[in-house]
């Protein structure tokens, strides 16, 4: 799987360890958490079930080391995420097979998913101008003068929680990492505990690109366990996640006054009017319902037509979703399996809901352990649970409309409020539809998506909290110091010219 030298350290057979202060630990507790492939139920390795005693160790660690990181001059900071970005392309592709070994991702998908991390931290190295501050004179009120000047630069928060998702649990914890580390930070990682052995790498790949001992730090074990314990420690002051609403909103509330950036579900619309250029709106859905099996907060996970273009659209959409190879991701079949046996009967409740109440079934519907064929319901209705609820799988609802203010009407009435989609020739008709929606991203003539990477990636309502993108994830993960110099001896100077000149 992985024989890479550098990398049995943090390991002993498929037992993977903890990383805490530069060295790799077993935890006290004893207790190992197992990793299977989704796809064929072969052990993939186990990790540490940490305690927390262990917990209060690692933040313990983290806070005492954070000196060091924050007075490191930031080109030195940079210099060590432009290794790190390095070691990642390295290793890429052992960590892009152990990728999809562990979350059931087709293996082009998951190589994608490494080397896109190494882009994001190149990327945040050369953002290191952010932290720029600046210098302002105090004569623009009444009252005040030149005398009076404020320097402004940005600090570190303290110690990061980063907690990634089992969809992108390496390159959605790397997003994290960067901006953390640029701003300064110390970092206690908590990877998921379904897909957590890729993101472990990160303690090598960091200890190796200079990043000093307990500056960055990887806890494992149950959420169940500790997950609570880890959010709500006094220690940790700020906390990054991404994962399900329901995760995201237990953990404002157990967090109390810490910042948070949150990225949550989606229920993202595709709203495709009469004049939709066919092609591109075919390619969009079907890529976007279905990549990764669904498994994705941004996927296409409702239809909304007009009438003119429903029967065509559908139709399409179906001859091309039937062309999706389907099976084993280590032969990047397209469709692979869903992360737990848990989740395929979870997106069969909402198929068997929606045929029960009168949805008509045109493809799919059929699975073999945790491979669920791509399925497309058509004359869904708003009754139904497939209509408002993610199911994180390979399912697509056709809602027909008969207006613009119907679209608008559906897709605000979600919980969510990730993205939206429209699909038109009449920019500005798709302008002021956009303008309506209650969403963080509105994508016209596309499918929704988290990148580039520098864009801004927010949700609303419960979709999240925060914005993300390098730059504005660096600005959440700092904040704003000002030192005001008041100039006395310099204003009387001044006065005295004003008395000479006249």
């Amino acid at each position: 799987m992985i024989d890479i030298p550098e990398f049995s350290i943090m390991k002993e057979g498929v037992n993977y360890k903890y990383y805490i202060d530069g060295k790799w630990k077993n935890s006290n507790s004893g207790k190992l958490i197992s990793v299977y492939n989704p796809y064929n139920s072969e052990l993939v390795g186990n990790v540490q079930a940490c305690t927390k005693e262990e917990v209060d160790n690692i933040i313990k660690i983290a806070h005492k080391n954070i000196e060091c990181w924050r007075d490191t001059p930031l080109n030195e900071r940079t210099n060590a995420i432009n290794k790190a970005a390095d070691l990642i392309v390295e290793f890429s592709e052992p960590l892009g097979y152990l990728l999809m070994k562990e979350i059931g991702k087709p293996l082009n998908s998951a190589l994608s998913e490494i080397t896109r991390t190494a882009e994001i931290f190149r990327a945040t190295a050369d953002s290191s101008f952010q932290l720029s501050g600046e210098t302002i004179l105090g004569d623009v009120f009444e009252g005040f003068s030149r005398e009076k000047v404020s320097m402004t630069y940005r600090v570190p928060l303290g110690v990061i929680l980063c907690i990634g998702p089992f969809n992108y649990p390496f390159n959605l914890t790397g997003s994290k990492i960067a901006p953390a580390l640029l701003a300064g930070n110390s970092i206690v990682m908590k990877p998921p505990t379904q897909g957590p052995l890729t993101a472990l790498h990160f303690g090598i790949i960091l200890e190796k690109a200079g990043v000093p001992p307990g500056i960055f730090n990887i806890i494992t074990g149950r959420g169940s366990e500790i997950g609570d314990y880890l959010t709500s420690h006094p220690g940790i002051d700020m906390i990054a996640f991404t994962g399900s609403s329901q995760t995201g909103k237990h953990l404002a509330k157990v967090a109390g006054m810490k910042p948070l950036l949150l990225e949550l579900g989606g229920k993202d619309a595709a709203i495709v009017l009469d004049d939709a250029d066919l092609d591109n709106t075919v390619k969009a859905i079907v890529s976007g319902a279905f990549s990764f099996s669904g498994q994705r907060c941004t996927a296409v996970k409702r239809v909304l037509p007009m009438p003119a273009i429903a029967d065509d659209l559908l139709k399409k959409v179906t001859e091309e979703t039937l062309k999706l190879s389907i099976g084993n991701p280590a032969e990047n079949k397209k469709i692979g399996p869903l992360i737990s046996s848990e989740q395929c009967e979870y997106v069969q409740s909402l198929i068997d809901d929606a045929l029960k109440k009168g949805a008509t079934l045109i493809c799919g519907n059929k699975r073999e352990g945790n491979v669920i064929w791509p399925t497309i319901l058509d004359n869904v209705t708003v009754d139904m649970r497939i209509a408002w609820e993610e199911p994180f799988g390979p399912v697509l609802p056709f809602i027909r409309i008969n207006s613009a203010e119907k679209a608008i009407e559906i897709s605000n009435k979600s919980e969510y409020g990730l993205q939206g989609m429209i699909f038109t020739e009449n920019i500005d008709l798709a302008f002021n539809i956009a303008q309506e929606l209650e969403v963080g991203t509105v994508q016209i003539n596309g499918q929704s998506s988290r990148g580039p990477d520098h864009f801004p990636f927010l949700g609303t309502k419960s979709s999240g909290l925060g914005t993300q993108g390098i730059k504005y994830s660096i600005e959440a993960m700092s904040r704003n110091k000002v030192v005001v110099i008041n100039l006395s001896e310099r204003g009387k100077l001044v006065k005295q010219c004003f008395t000479i000149d006249k």
